[in-house]
């Protein structure tokens, strides 16, 4: 286990110059790309959120082609697999891993690649080809996570391998510990996620709970409480619901909704009850000790030390290709057939007006307009992110959308995108806690936005 006792020994030599520079160079192009917010074409963006962006426009023309045939592939690859084990994949760790799976999942590939054909070729069930449902799945969130698994994959290792992490993280535990349980380098999941891409907040967190740097506890603490709606996301969430004249306040109300959240979550079930163990139940890659000198000296000397015992480019070109392909072939279907179907029961069936029925009157007493409209956009949000906003766009009053879209920012956990992220990755978390999560963050979220809502917005 990586400890404090190591960076002792590392602060009594001189640091070398090419140490420094691994340190420095690689973290610091890592800050710019992943952290720094810039702003290009009047929107506010970061670089590697930019670069993504330029390739999934240049390859808008054939990434619809490029998807079908990778879901197909990997439905008839899996299944195959499944059902004659081939020595020449099964013999191979790295070929088993990407295409040999239990029954269930594989059913799972080969649905997401029939949906996938309904939605290209628009026949079979008028249900799945919907853009409502399987097209919003396969036109808008399929493209964003192919590209973002492959940028991510080979530019990650920036963020983590380098020092960065261990700089910024050393610098925060003194926050991040206290008040929401975690160590500090979970800071940096919260700012990528914040200046960039929630998505990419759960990749990095995934990264470093297989790797032994979270705990099970820690790892689904951070994607169920800090995987933070962007700012450009949650200004296109004020421009749907036409509260961009007052974005300010409204990201000010997400934000605090979300602290107090993630300040309350982690102490209460089931995330208070997980087990604070890491991967496999091997020991941690590091752990969290008292610091060397000042807190400025310890997290340079945390940082060094890291750097020093960076892999190779071609180890890290490796991985990232591995992990990108992983994303490919298991979870794109898997994102394209429980996505769809998620949205077919928010679109087809009235699951969540009747869930939402003991909503109304709690709405009606706390004077939100249009209760009855307003109570399944409130819930409708788990099973896509967009949904609360699309059916709270058509509401009359502005407080009623103001409150609509900050619950839903505040919420975080939907099943499109992130929650079949978490169910297929190796952090311990499943559906019924997701969902548990989620009425959680509703109940904690609403009475806050409400409050900030009439007293301090619209008084």
């Amino acid at each position: 286990m990586e400890s404090y006792k190591s960076v002792k020994s590392n602060k009594q030599r001189p640091i070398q110059s090419r140490h420094l520079a691994t340190f420095l160079i690689p973290s610091l192009a890592g800050a710019v790309l992943f952290l720094v917010p810039v702003k290009i074409d009047d929107n506010w963006t970061v670089f590697i959120g930019y670069l993504a962006g330029l390739i999934e426009d240049g390859l808008s023309g054939v990434l619809p082609s490029f998807l079908l045939a990778l879901l197909v592939f990997s439905g008839v690859a899996s299944f195959l697999c499944w059902a004659f084990k081939p020595a020449f994949i099964m013999d191979k760790p790295a070929l088993k891993t990407l295409f040999y799976t239990s029954f269930t999942w594989t059913a799972i590939r080969v649905l997401g690649a029939v949906f996938a054909l309904m939605v290209m070729t628009g026949t079979g069930m008028e249900m799945v080809y919907n853009p409502a449902t399987g097209g919003t799945v396969f036109a808008d969130l399929l493209p964003v996570l192919a590209v973002w698994s492959v940028v991510m994959g080979l530019l990650m290792p920036l963020l983590l391998d380098y020092g960065l992490m261990e700089w910024l993280g050393t610098l925060a535990q003194k926050i991040m510990r206290p008040l929401f349980k975690l160590p500090g380098r979970a800071s940096v999941d919260s700012l990528a996620s914040w200046m960039g891409n929630n998505m990419m907040s759960i990749l990095i967190t995934i990264n470093q709970y297989e790797n032994r740097y979270y705990t099970k506890k820690e790892s689904a603490v951070i994607v169920t409480n800090f995987t933070i709606t962007s700012i450009g996301f949650s200004l296109i969430i004020a421009k749907m619901l036409g509260l961009e004249h007052r974005f300010v306040s409204f990201y000010i109300t997400v934000l605090v909704g979300v602290l107090l959240a993630a300040f309350i979550c982690p102490r209460i079930p089931p995330l208070s009850t997980m087990k604070n163990t890491y991967h496999l139940d091997q020991p941690g890659a590091i752990e969290e000790t008292a610091e060397i000198g000042s807190l400025w000296k310890s997290a340079f000397a945390r940082g060094i030390d890291k750097a020093k015992q960076a892999p190779p480019i071609s180890t890290v070109l490796k991985k990232g290709a591995f992990n990108a392909l992983d994303i490919w072939l298991g979870m794109l279907p898997l994102v394209m057939a429980i996505g769809t179907l998620a949205l077919i029961v928010a679109e087809y069936t009235p699951v969540f007006t009747y869930l939402s029925y003991p909503l109304v009157p709690v709405l009606e007493w706390m004077q939100i307009p249009d209760a009855e409209a307003a109570a399944p956009a409130m819930l409708v949000g788990f099973a896509d992110m967009f949904l609360p906003a699309i059916l709270g766009s058509g509401i009359e009053s502005e407080l009623t959308r103001f409150v609509i879209g900050a619950v839903s920012l505040i919420q975080l956990v939907y099943m499109s995108e992130i929650g079949v992220m978490l169910i297929r990755s190796s952090i311990p978390i499943n559906f019924w806690q997701l969902f548990i999560i989620f009425i959680q963050r509703t109940v904690i979220a609403l009475p806050v936005v409400v409050l900030i809502a009439h007293f301090m917005i619209y008084r």
